[in-house]
């Protein structure tokens, strides 16, 4: 899996993947991470991306050329996505996730300032993607988000310790919350880990889960059942 991000803020990118399992997946080749900057690409000298918008509202918006131009140079494989992140896309998902965990490249485009110049979606027609209901300051956390959960459910980035099949939202454990976890010690402050954990029956132990998974989800995403 390709990543390719447009990015005014490449440090931003960069500093996220050099850590933890991304980094260890682009170290094994599993994934790449690349990034394109716009200002390398403007023909004003001062390298200005935005400028006012028309009509004389506040703010200041990305220009089409430098992002058409950015988008252009970046070599595409047979099998790719092209994402714009911005608060007015499709709601970003798990199913979204492995969905488009199947591709060979994903280009994602962070915006900034204000917005995009209109032209930017009518002529190069991304597929539009938000992260939930609220506004960033740009797109690069949700572009970062958008990495790191497609990156899960490549097979081999999470290793043989972690699996993505048991992730919340995943249909392993049918698209509900995922069930409590313990750890040493079996009691901290009087907390006791419950004892079917300890019990090693592991029938009993999937129907607990199964249970909590059930409770957790109806009482903070009644939605999802």
């Amino acid at each position: 899996m390709r990543f390719d991000v447009i990015t005014l803020f490449e440090d931003i990118i960069k500093g996220y993947c050099s850590k933890s399992i991304m980094k260890r997946a682009i170290d094994e080749g599993l994934i790449e991470v690349n990034t394109v900057n716009p200002r390398d690409y403007t023909l004003d000298k001062h390298k200005k991306v935005d400028a006012p918008p028309f009509g004389g509202t506040a703010g200041m918006v990305l220009q089409c050329q430098p992002i058409f131009d950015a988008y252009e140079s970046i070599e595409k494989e047979d099998d790719f996505e092209f994402i714009m992140l911005t608060p007015q896309g499709e709601k970003f998902t798990q199913k979204t996730a492995v969905e488009l965990s199947k591709k060979k490249q994903i280009i994602l485009l962070c915006g900034h300032y204000e917005g995009f110049d209109e032209r930017i979606r009518i002529g190069l027609k991304p597929r539009e993607i938000s992260i939930g209901d609220y506004v960033l300051t740009g797109g690069e956390l949700p572009a970062l988000c958008v990495i790191d959960s497609v990156s899960r459910n490549i097979k081999g980035v999470l290793g043989k310790e972690d699996s993505a099949e048991f992730d919340s939202f995943s249909e392993g454990i049918d698209g509900l919350l995922e069930h409590p976890h313990y750890t040493r010690p079996r009691e901290y402050r009087g907390m006791k880990v419950p004892e079917v954990l300890l019990s090693g029956n592991h029938a009993e132990i999937e129907k607990w889960r199964l249970s909590e998974r059930l409770k957790r989800t109806s009482s903070r995403r009644s939605d999802l059942l």
